[in-house]
């Protein structure tokens, strides 16, 4: 596992999270959290600990305890991750406009 940190850059390991990031779905929406603009930060450190910063639709979410620790679980299990934590986050406030243009086509806006 260390060889392959030496090999993979920062950069690399924040566009790999993305990419597991793409595979957590609300549960009442058919578009993942990414493209719904949830994910605000990801950072990564020298040692390879991940960092997101993400907020939900609303903090009457029903998944509002389950989809933070969804997160961290799939982050967390990458080998390319040493540690992960979430942060969630309410400013700013999550608005539509935050949604990729694919996010808004899949849901209709567009």
């Amino acid at each position: 596992m260390e060889e392959h940190k030496k090999e993979i850059s920062k950069k690399d390991v924040e566009e790999l999270i993305i990419e597991t990031i793409k595979t957590v779905f609300d549960p009442e929406i058919p578009v993942d959290i990414y493209e719904m603009g949830l994910i605000y930060e990801i950072n990564v450190d020298d040692d390879f600990n991940a960092e997101v910063v993400m907020t939900l639709t609303s903090p009457s979410c029903p998944v509002a305890e389950t989809m933070p620790e969804e997160v961290k679980q799939k982050v967390e299990a990458m080998w390319s991750v040493k540690s992960a934590t979430v942060n969630l986050v309410w400013e700013p406030t999550w608005t539509k406009d935050m949604m990729s243009e694919e996010a808004l086509l899949e849901l209709g806006f567009m």
